[in-house]
């Protein structure tokens, strides 16, 4: 096909990670992408989602995430109102896979087609801006280079690669502003980021606009064993649901490698569009802070919190914990339900290290949430003891969860809201509110909510073992 300026670009939001400089409130049961921050009504992955809505400018998006995260990108795409398609990664393999993937996945239907691959975690302050950036690069990609978009640096940050340009690109791309790529930069020291500024460089923000047949040639040149597993887990894909399951065993061989290592740093094909947008990858919480809203001292304050004598600091506090600072500068307070972190603004780095220390102990807030989202709703737990565990749970309408046995505990419902569909041993009845029905050890049962409302209950376990790992699903219409 002939490309003219107006060819439609197709966005590939890479939406993995775990975020873990954001514990304790992302976790890797519930990633910094899925979680208000930036926004008090979105996530970072919704408002990326969202920001593709011109038609003129962009094709209906894909999404590439990990399996576990399948039913919360569909859940949160569904919320926004979005239609998208759904790639699942096996396992991770970093970005030059995923980006394989998505070269390969907008290929099938057009050999040239324009794809814009997108970090599900960032935050943009202008998506019109943002909008005008991906058309002006556009001329670039069209004409074979593989765009990045240089952010004007607004300080020396040391958390960011760097890019630096050379000269304008010939053709339609230069009189757009895009630029030659003349080396990419790995993240600097303090010292050298503001040498680097100073010398026009840009930050490197993980936007690439490329034409599919010039990416999978660059890596075929440069990576071939990336793209040969990314090839082999396309081929071998399955659908499941609304999902395409990426084959496991061809995706399982590619290395694990990013795209800038694998392609952008070796490729002669490169350019960049410097833009100036607000932006932000919000990899810690001092970023989060910076471009958050503040109050007259300077703190970013979200949920029940109250400060005294305190200024240029962020506390949050999620659900009903009330959290209280005094006397304190540039500090950063987190409140979970089961988890707090004190820290300071500039040390915010240290997060990840931590999340690996409580690992390292076995703790379980080092990746799970209290409250666990699952394809049907949620759980919370609320309290456990030695032979007992209390939890909350929330089915969605029309919402089931597996057929299932357990060897080692018993279980009792009682509905607080809604209607419960309750499966004991192959005998159906429906529960009310103020009704309960008991589970004996080793029964085959299922909970659904075939009501118009969420269902709520409070589920006592008791037993000798109340773990996750004691569920023998027998059935399971989510594929688990």
């Amino acid at each position: 096909m002939s490309h003219e300026t107006g060819s439609l670009i197709h966005p590939i939001i890479l939406c993995g990670g775990s975020g873990t400089r954001l514990w304790p409130a992302s976790r890797e049961s519930f990633p910094k992408q899925f979680i208000p921050l930036a926004e008090p009504d979105r996530s970072s992955f919704q408002a990326t989602a969202a920001r593709l809505g011109d038609a003129a400018i962009f094709e209906r998006p894909a999404v590439i995430t990990a399996n576990d995260a399948r039913f919360l990108v569909a859940e949160q795409l569904a919320q926004a109102g979005i239609k998208a398609d759904i790639l699942l990664e096996p396992c991770r393999r970093d970005s030059a896979p995923a980006v394989a993937v998505a070269a390969l996945h907008a290929a099938s239907r057009d050999p040239e087609a324009l794809v814009l691959i997108l970090p599900a975690d960032h935050a943009v302050g202008d998506d019109a801006a943002f909008a005008r950036a991906a058309r002006a690069a556009r001329a670039g990609a069209e004409a074979g280079a593989i765009m990045t978009l240089g952010i004007t640096p607004t300080h020396p940050s040391t958390a960011y690669g760097y890019i630096q340009p050379g000269g304008p690109m010939p053709g339609r791309a230069g009189e757009a502003g895009a630029q030659t790529v003349a080396r990419f930069l790995e993240k600097p020291d303090a010292g050298r980021a503001a040498d680097l500024i100073a010398e026009g460089a840009l930050w490197n923000g993980g936007y690439f606009l490329f034409r599919a047949d010039v990416m999978l040639e660059e890596l075929e040149a440069h990576a071939p064993a990336v793209l040969a597993a990314a090839r082999g887990a396309v081929e071998t894909a399955t659908r499941d649901l609304d999902f395409v399951r990426l084959g496991e065993a061809a995706f399982a061989q590619a290395p694990q490698i990013s795209i800038d290592f694998a392609v952008m740093e070796r490729t002669e094909r490169a350019g960049v569009l410097p833009v100036a947008f607000p932006w932000s990858d919000i990899g810690t919480w001092g970023a989060l802070w910076e471009v958050s809203g503040r109050d007259g001292d300077g703190n970013a304050l979200r949920g029940r919190v109250a400060v005294r004598d305190t200024r240029n600091s962020l506390v949050h506090s999620s659900g009903e914990i009330l959290t209280t600072v005094v006397g304190l500068d540039d500090v950063v307070v987190v409140a979970t339900d089961d988890a707090v972190l004190v820290t300071s603004r500039s040390a915010g780095a240290g997060v990840k290290g931590l999340v690996e220390t409580l690992r390292g102990r076995g703790e379980p807030e080092a990746d799970a949430h209290r409250l666990m989202y699952r394809p049907w709703g949620s759980y919370q737990r609320i309290d456990i003891g030695g032979r007992f565990q209390v939890k909350r749970i929330t089915v969605k309408p029309g919402g089931r969860l597996s057929l299932q046995k357990h060897h080692h505990r018993a279980e009792h419902w009682v509905v607080v809201r809604g209607t419960a569909e309750v499966t004991v041993d192959g005998i159906v009845r429906l529960v009310h509110e103020n009704e309960a029905a008991y589970l004996p050890i080793g029964c085959v049962h299922r909970l659904a909510n075939p009501g118009k409302i969420p269902l709520e209950l409070i589920e006592v376990q008791v037993g000798s073992y109340t773990g996750e790992d004691d569920i023998i699903r027998i059935e399971d219409v989510y594929g688990r």
